[in-house]
């Protein structure tokens, strides 16, 4: 089982994989910067260069970055999306020299212009990265959401569109976010539910297209919008719900990082264990 958690970027960077192993980890998702803030530093070569070394040692691989929260492909203001493309590059250019296989990036608002707007601007802004980080090799990976406000990629006719316009597909992919596809309102708590799920993907997307699995309960109502993710098993999708989404055919070898609540130094410690159970 690739299994791992979102570990916090706090102090050093190359101190998450020491982290992440120490939980047994083999994979592993980090923000390589402030989530709320613009960049305002490099990191040093000193630390990449130790990244480098431990993740060679510790085998944390596939290793995922999530992008800053900051960052809209899809907005309408010209500063901000100028700014988000610009960004985005940097972040895969650094990830790059983190050797990183994927970063995995929410699909944006469109800010009550419309979806269909949004989606171009999206397309648009991806298609400009993809070109001008060709020469690397991490991938981009779509993340459902949970539909809140004017955000895109709640349901997968978006993906649909993202993909069928990219210049360079091979490094473009889906992650799956369990909680936020049941508080879009796929009832994934039901073998019915994720089935139903799992086949509007295959036929819009392919489910080969899914990289990897952000593993979270849903705290929200079924197709309440509300994001807010949950401790496996403590949620609405369930106990049995989750350990269906674990062992299910098409995703259990599908690397799958739990970003569940980290209320207590020990909640990452008994979530992973539980998921670890639930393994058939």
């Amino acid at each position: 089982m690739i299994l791992g958690v979102h570990v916090s970027g706090a102090g050093k960077i190359y101190q998450a994989l020491t982290v992440a192993k120490e939980l047994g980890c083999n994979t592993m998702q980090i923000f390589s910067r402030s989530p709320q803030r613009w960049r305002d530093a490099q990191l040093a070569v000193e630390d990449i260069e130790e990244f480098n070394k431990r993740q060679e040692k510790l085998k944390v691989k596939p290793f995922f970055i999530h992008i800053p929260y900051l960052i809209n492909l899809a907005s309408p203001n010209p500063k901000l999306y100028g700014a988000s493309i610009e960004a985005y590059i940097e972040d895969i250019l650094e990830a790059d020299l983190l050797h990183a296989d994927y970063i995995v990036t929410h699909m944006g608002s469109h800010k009550e212009t419309s979806e269909e707007a949004g989606v171009k601007r999206l397309i648009q802004a991806l298609n400009r990265i993809l070109d001008k980080t060709k020469h690397t090799k991490v991938g981009i990976l779509l993340e459902n959401t949970s539909g809140s406000g004017s955000w895109l990629g709640y349901k997968f006719i978006h993906q649909n569109e993202v993909l069928a316009a990219m210049i360079d597909l091979k490094r473009v992919g889906l992650c799956l976010d369990t909680a936020h596809a049941y508080l879009a309102g796929y009832d994934i708590s039901t073998k019915d539910g994720l089935e139903d799920m799992l086949d509007e993907i295959e036929e819009l997307c392919g489910t080969d297209m899914i990289k990897l699995i952000h593993l979270n309960d849903a705290k929200g109502e079924l197709g309440s919008h509300h994001d807010r993710h949950d401790h496996i098993g403590k949620g609405h999708i369930g106990l049995s719900g989750m350990k269906r989404i674990i062992n299910h055919s098409k995703l259990r070898n599908i690397p799958m990082i739990l970003e569940t609540p980290k209320e207590t130094e020990n909640s990452d410690k008994i979530n992973l264990a539980l998921v670890r159970k639930l393994k058939n």
